[in-house]
């Protein structure tokens, strides 16, 4: 049996992007890594139960319950290293990570964004606000980008990409979903293996 990166995916609600992850997993598009632990910084979140009902072992670390991003991070490492974790995919995690987070993992947290970067993008784009900007713009193709992450938001090196059309009469949610199913949950599973890939070679 080759070795497989040990992946931790980082969630905060309810979880579509780890489902595609699951499955990529199951269906062998992810051979070279296997996801050995989900967090969430959300107790609630649904991606949490999806993880259970996979087998996969599950944490919660809460920035208001540990008083700050300091505590917060280190809490994060401290279910990191004890997982023997590899590699880090920020799938919908709603929290900022500070460089001195970022910098302790070059090239092994990879995030994906419901945009073509550099469109939309860093500070404050995240969620339905990107598609409302997209629209709001009038730009006719939005897509999803797959990026390393580092201390700047949105501004690490970029992975994957792929393109979504806009159609007329697409409303945030309407293109949301779209993004999603044409891209997200394509471009996600195809990144998480290449960098597993380059981290067991």
């Amino acid at each position: 049996m080759l070795k497989k990166a040990r992946i931790a995916v980082f969630v905060s609600g309810g979880g579509t992007n780890l489902q595609a992850l699951i499955d990529a997993q199951k269906s062998g598009v992810i051979k070279s890594g296997e996801i050995a632990l989900v967090v969430s910084n959300n107790a609630d979140a649904y991606a949490l139960t999806r993880a259970q009902n996979a087998g996969i072992k599950t944490a919660v670390v809460s920035k208001k319950e540990l008083g700050g991003q300091d505590c917060f991070e280190k809490g994060l490492v401290d279910e990191l290293e004890k997982n023997n974790i590899d590699f880090i995919i920020l799938a919908g995690f709603m929290c900022i990570l500070s460089e001195n987070f970022t910098k302790r993992y070059p090239k092994r947290i990879i995030n994906v964004h419901p945009s073509l970067i550099p469109s939309f993008c860093g500070k404050g784009f995240y969620g339905l606000h990107v598609h409302e900007a997209a629209l709001e713009y009038g730009v006719k193709v939005t897509g999803a980008t797959v990026h390393f992450v580092n201390e700047i938001p949105d501004g690490g090196e970029i992975i994957l990409q792929k393109a979504v059309e806009i159609k007329e009469g697409d409303t945030p949610e309407t293109l949301q979903k779209r993004v999603m199913e044409e891209a997200e949950w394509n471009l996600l599973p195809r990144a998480a293996e290449l960098v597993s890939a380059e981290i067991v070679k």
